[in-house]
């Protein structure tokens, strides 16, 4: 690939592109699997990026392709320059880029750098000896006079943290799968390694990152331990199965030293005019979201589980977005955030927020207050089929944790399962091979909701994300505009999206019912508004407003424009 002045070539016309963005994330093993062997892989991909163009998404994050024992399925990386010979080759990959970039699609893909697979070559020279070049790559630490672990750090994937090794005779650190351990991010050598590999895909034509797990870079070199959790302590989580939630992690992970790689990060990134989404895993994930985006050093914009939870209630969600905007709005703060209700780490939304009564309209309203959010979208695969968690048997579970902490825990495979295409293929066609076993199950019920069968039903969902998508980017108050929420009861979400200039369109008033029965409900700070139609909106769904009175029907949607003339 000739990458040569690949900078001047790939410099956007506009570099804020990434704000107020659609990504759709797809995880590989299970999009669509081109040679038939049962697993998605990069020319798969390469097949359906019609389908994804077709969405009128902005951009593409694809989930780990790389050279990978796959203990836990590409996030254990064992060369970060190679394409896993399960998923393709790095020609799939390039032409994969290409391909997308000619369809208007921007491409993202993860970094898994808080961690390797003890595979990589890295690893393999640094547990070799306490001595050779790369010794102290990764977290080594003696055993306390006893015997036990260093400290009482936890994995996420349950047990110690601490792995001992018999070659060095000491414990390394693995915050999750011992088959993962941590990298030493305290030494400079091991920055510009990562950064490196890095750069190798920049050069490749990728428009940005997913960076995985990214409070979890450093660690505390005086190995303190983690204080126990209070159980009424606001930000305790009741995860019964796993003991890590009882920690307060201020040790193990969100170190201070981690804005100082980021912003690393950010400076080669800016080279590139590539852009960069930060996962961040806490139970109070608000102030960590905020630090890594602060000013325009660090990344571009951060996500958290905060609605990926079961906590489906207005309140909730709304106070996600107030915190964080209120805080960003503080003196040298600033700050971007990436929304999302689904990923392959939570129960599909659908069964987690309870939407299996009206799947059809639950999607539509769940995708209309997503969007209408300040911040940018990550859209999970196959939610715009209305897919539910598919519920698997112990045996064909595959995940670590499920598999360590069933049956009050199930892991994450019920919403890795295959994307159904052809209802009445052979493996809902996701995968061509008639006599191979894809790597989970396609559910029975998943079927009836194929892409095909789909496009056959004017009600599906697919349809009216395909026209609610360009209609909002038509509204820069949508896009990039401010946000302000209205009182209003459960289960009735109300905002005002500002436009960020007069010039720029109108203003715009939001009023969604995110329950499953219609409601009559008073505003009586809602501006005045002239009613729009949404394209693709059901008449079942519509809502109809009388002075400062809304009729909202189940999943009830309204848009209203607060000046100038609607559009559409």
């Amino acid at each position: 690939m000739n990458t040569t002045n690949l900078r001047e070539e790939r410099s956007p016309p506009d570099a804020d592109w990434w704000r107020g963005a659609v990504l759709y994330q797809v995880y590989p093993r299970s999009f669509a699997d081109h040679n038939g062997d049962g697993v998605g892989d990069l020319p798969g991909i390469l097949d359906r990026l019609g389908y994804l163009a077709g969405l009128g998404v902005d951009a593409v994050w694809i989930s780990p392709f790389f050279k990978s024992p796959m203990k836990d399925f590409g996030y254990d990386v064992e060369d970060y320059r190679a394409v896993d010979p399960l998923f393709g080759t790095l020609d799939d990959f390039d032409r994969l880029v290409e391909q997308a970039h000619t369809l208007g699609l921007k491409v993202l893909i993860d970094q898994v750098v808080s961690h390797t697979a003890d595979t990589h070559a890295w690893f393999r020279e640094s547990r070799s000896s306490r001595d050779n070049p790369r010794a102290d790559w990764y977290v080594w630490a003696d055993a306390q006079p006893d015997g036990s672990p260093p400290n009482n750090w936890l994995s996420v994937f349950g047990g110690s943290s601490w792995q001992w090794d018999t070659r060095r005779r000491q414990f390394y650190l693995h915050n999750f799968l011992a088959a993962q351990p941590d990298l030493n991010f305290h030494n400079p050598a091991v920055r510009a390694a990562v950064l490196d590999d890095i750069r190798f895909w920049l050069d490749r034509g990728v428009d940005g990152f997913r960076f995985d797990t990214t409070n979890y870079y450093f660690h505390d070199l005086a190995l303190r331990p983690n204080a126990a959790l209070r159980p009424d302590a606001p930000d305790a989580v009741a995860y019964a199965h796993n003991p890590y939630d009882m920690q307060v992690h201020a040790h193990d992970k969100n170190r201070p030293e981690n804005v100082q790689f980021l912003e690393e990060v950010r400076a080669l990134l800016n080279q590139y005019g590539a852009t960069s989404v930060g996962e961040v895993g806490d139970a109070d994930a608000l102030a960590t979201m905020l630090d890594y985006t602060a000013g325009d050093k660090r990344l571009h914009m951060t996500y958290s589980f905060s609605m990926l939870s079961p906590d489906a209630s207005v309140g909730h969600l709304r106070r996600q977005v107030e915190q964080f905007e209120a805080a960003a709005a503080a003196p040298g703060q600033g700050g971007w955030a990436c929304w999302t209700i689904g990923n392959h780490d939570a129960d599909r939304v659908l069964t987690r927020w309870n939407g299996t009564e009206s799947p059809a309209s639950f999607v539509r309203v769940m995708l209309t207050m997503l969007v209408s959010l300040r911040g940018s979208v990550c859209w999970y695969q196959g939610d715009e089929l209305a897919l539910e968690q598919a519920d698997l048997p112990f045996e064909a579970l595959v995940d670590p944790p499920g598999i360590a902490f069933w049956p009050e825990y199930k892991g994450r495979d019920g919403c890795r399962t295959p994307i159904p295409w052809e209802a009445d293929a052979p493996h809902a066609g996701f995968s061509g091979g008639q006599d191979v076993t894809p790597w989970l199950p396609v559910p029975d019920a998943h079927r009836r909701l194929a892409v095909d069968a789909s496009e056959a039903d004017p009600n599906a969902p697919l349809h009216y994300l395909r026209t609610l998508l360009p209609w909002r980017r038509s509204f820069p108050a949508l896009v990039k505009g401010g946000i302000r929420f209205l009182d209003a009861p459960e289960p009735v979400m109300a905002l005002v999206r500002e436009a960020p200039a007069r010039n720029l369109g109108p203003s715009l008033l939001v009023v969604l019912n995110l329950g499953t029965a219609p409601v009559q409900v008073t505003l009586g700070d809602a501006p005045a508004s002239v009613p729009m139609t949404v394209p693709g909106l059901p008449d079942a769904q519509r809502t109809r407003r009388t002075g400062h009175h809304f009729s909202l029907p189940a999943h009830g949607i309204y848009f209203g424009a607060l000046e100038g003339a609607p559009h559409g």
